[in-house]
């Protein structure tokens, strides 16, 4: 059992599900609800080897596991292997999809084999660049997730999705020719492309700048971070519900990721130079995209623009280079993670049966909906950071880390708690409480078995991970420390 190629399973056990029901779309009656069968056990299976991986992982041990190693092409190596950090964006991303294949069960209608099929192959992908430890695999990973996400917001997607599609493509590919330079420079410079190698390599403080640079330029965009958070928007808006959660539940986390995994262990005085610059987006992303998610009268804007002021505490945890902002948000991009996934899922259910995501065509919706508003207001006390939610956990977290390396800085992201509260109880009074004006909720009905699983499997995870932060915390410390030793901490 030791000896199985685990993560190797866990990354392409979605990819065969795509492949069985790609065989079986070719075969009378093969479409429809096979596919999403073959997705569900793919996902769920998925999902049950990453435990068996989390199983074989020990929290305790410094550096990479459950390493793979076998030679690939033009002297590469086909490396995998992960770290606490790597591996708890590995179980986020195998937990949130079977719940987005299973939530597309009444939801997706047409062509649903092809979509069943693209989200497994974005679930291989997005899994291949947590636990890549080579420079071209991550690569490859890292922008092959654009081409499935693309074609789902595209073909599934609103009124407006083939804007959506291509801002979205092209923002996010344009960021990452920078990054691909960057990466080609390291292999020119240092003859490798093992990521735990470059980790350990000193390069001139002045190349340090450039490739910091040509990091940023694809993490910023990938966070996102202000102001190249304009994409995310039009995206969440024309996605379908599932798109919406993976993009914002582990996409966005990419970027994050790269911060951590790349531009602090490589390029340490670049990533102290920068640190101000860092900060102050990172608060400026928190207050302006909390008052801009205030004025919105689309719901899943909203929560859209609440997702880049999230962001912004990530960057402020990330870039305070102590243990307590790290620790913070690597919690705070899980928490994000369960919180807003499961705040797309709520929109999706009133959008679902109404057909319409405006603010003021709701209210009242407690007299018709008394479960779904229970789970809409624990999604919306966490977002807001309310303690014993993991959202109050995350939060308090990076503005702890931010506090010992900018006053000012926190000070800036507290302002961001109290706007973040104004916006979401705003709509949480405007779309539950109040008298049941609207003549064609009448007939609304509450949340039915499935949409409850979903809900209520987010819910739990909300509130165990609020209460006992120490099981991300102990999975995560010792990835933190190795970053800390890197940058000279």
């Amino acid at each position: 059992m030791n000896d199985l190629p685990i993560l190797s399973m866990v990354t392409f056990a979605p990819l065969a599900g795509a492949l069985l029901i790609a065989v079986l779309r070719m075969l009378p009656g093969g479409g429809g609800r096979g596919a999403q069968a073959i997705a569900l056990f793919a996902t769920v299976a998925t999902f049950l080897l990453s435990l068996v991986a989390l199983g074989r992982f020990d929290a305790d041990a410094s550096g990479y596991q459950l390493v793979e190693d076998a030679p690939w092409f033009m002297g590469t190596t086909y490396r995998m292997g992960v770290d606490g950090l790597a591996l708890s964006l590995v179980l986020l991303t195998t937990f949130l999809t079977p719940l987005c294949i299973l939530s597309s069960f009444g939801s997706v209608k047409e062509r649903v084999a092809e979509y069943m099929i693209a989200f497994l192959i974005l679930e291989t992908l997005m899994i291949g660049v947590f636990c890549a430890l080579d420079l071209v695999l991550f690569y490859i990973f890292f922008e092959g997730g654009l081409i499935p996400m693309f074609i789902i917001i595209g073909v599934w997607g609103g009124k407006n999705r083939l804007y959506a599609a291509f801002k979205f493509f092209l923002y996010t590919l344009l960021g990452s020719l920078f990054l691909l330079a960057a990466l080609v420079y390291m292999y020119l410079e240092t003859g490798v492309t093992d990521i735990a190698a470059l980790q350990e390599y000193i390069f001139d403080p002045d190349v340090q700048t450039w490739l910091w640079l040509a990091f940023f330029a694809s993490f910023a965009v990938k966070l996102p971070m202000w102001p190249v958070h304009t994409w995310l928007p039009d995206a969440h808006v024309e996605a379908p519900t599932g798109g919406s959660v993976i993009l914002a539940g582990v996409l966005l986390k990419m970027g994050g990721y790269g911060f951590l995994r790349f531009s602090l262990p490589m390029f340490p005085d670049a990533s102290e130079l920068f640190q101000p610059m860092m900060l102050a987006l990172g608060v400026v992303a928190i207050i302006y995209t909390s008052l801009v998610a205030f004025r919105q009268t689309d719901i899943k804007k909203l929560i859209a623009y609440s997702s880049v002021a999230h962001m912004g505490f990530v960057t402020l945890g990330i870039f305070s280079l102590n243990e307590a902002g790290i620790q913070g948000a690597i919690f705070q991009m899980l928490s994000h993670g369960v919180i807003s996934g499961a705040l797309f899922f709520c929109v999706g259910v009133i959008y679902d049966r109404m057909h319409t995501r405006e603010i003021a065509f709701y209210g009242g919706l407690v007299h018709r909906m008394p479960v779904y508003a229970a789970l809409f207001m624990l999604f919306s006390m966490a977002n807001v950071g309310l303690p014993g939610t993991s959202g109050f956990v995350g939060e308090i977290m990076t503005m702890i880390g931010g506090f010992q390396a900018s006053s000012w800085a926190a000070a800036g992201a507290a302002v961001g708690v109290i706007l973040s509260a104004v916006y979401m109880l705003t709509l949480y009074r405007r779309t539950v409480f109040g008298e049941l004006t609207n003549e064609k909720l009448l007939d609304i009905k509450d949340v039915g078995a499935v949409e409850f699983v979903v809900l209520g499997a987010l819910g739990a995870l909300t509130l165990i991970l609020g209460v006992f932060p120490s099981l991300i915390f102990d999975l995560t410390e010792r990835s933190t420390l190795d970053v800390l030793r890197l940058i000279g901490r």
